[in-house]
């Protein structure tokens, strides 16, 4: 009826079905999906490719799976269960076990680099039970940290959202690196005449585009990179807490 409320088209939202085939379950299907989609990317993703390498065909994978934007959402969650988020009981430790959040979400982004292409595509993944045991351990780090409650969730998010964008950002280089066959040094060396070029007419970029130390690696040039702006990310929070 043209009155009646449609519910959000979600995993999370959609009762679970508890008939399962005894070979083939959710979890199965997700854990395989994880592995396609680290060997071949988002773009091998697709319903038949899974059920081919499952031997099972796409009709069984819609008995627990409702469609690949379902699908997309579970492999999110599943990867976001890799991340640990340090426990403290002192709140003079909240600043290093923030850093070290920072670090093991940035680590779980760059194993799997299609979450760059994904991350648009999820739609309720804060519902997810692996994103919701994160932000939970998140809340109760900065609780004993020492914010106030109502700010917790905005700052919480702010670390979240730097490490995200950053990541992705990481994840969809490594993307490109990786199709190109090519090594990360060779191809940035084979990137700086034409970063050098565009540069040219504009000497603030110059200062800082081309006149630091082409010989750093540049995995360690990103990791620079990142650790500067989560403590500065952190620098700025530090006046909140009590």
């Amino acid at each position: 009826m043209s009155g009646e409320k449609q519910q959000v088209g979600s995993v999370w939202t959609r009762p679970r079905r508890t008939r399962e085939q005894p070979v083939l379950t959710r979890e199965h299907i997700v854990a395989e999906a994880v592995s396609l989609l680290d060997a071949e990317g988002m773009e091998a993703l697709t319903m038949r490719q899974l059920g081919a390498r499952l031997n099972a065909g796409a009709t069984s994978l819609y008995r627990h799976v409702a469609n690949r934007d379902e699908l997309i959402e579970l492999v999110v969650d599943a990867v976001y269960g890799e991340i640990q988020v340090p426990e403290i009981d002192d709140r003079a430790n909240w600043r290093s076990a923030t850093v070290e959040f920072a670090a093991e979400m940035r680590a779980m982004i760059l194993r799997h680099p299609w979450m760059a292409a994904s991350l648009g595509q999820v739609g309720l993944s804060y519902l997810g039970p692996n994103v919701m045991r994160m932000t939970e351990r998140m809340v109760a780090l900065f609780e004993i940290g020492g914010f106030d409650p109502a700010e917790i969730g905005d700052a919480v998010g702010t670390v979240v959202g730097y490490v995200v964008g950053v990541g992705i950002s990481e994840a969809a280089w490594l993307t490109t690196l990786a199709r190109s066959g090519q090594s990360e040094d060779e191809m940035v060396a084979g990137l700086r005449p034409a970063a050098e070029r565009a540069v040219a007419e504009f000497p603030h970029l110059r200062g800082t585009t081309t006149g630091g130390d082409w010989s750093e690696s540049p995995a360690a040039i990103r990791d620079r990179k990142f650790d500067y702006g989560v403590q500065r990310v952190l620098d700025g929070l530090e006046s909140r807490r009590r």
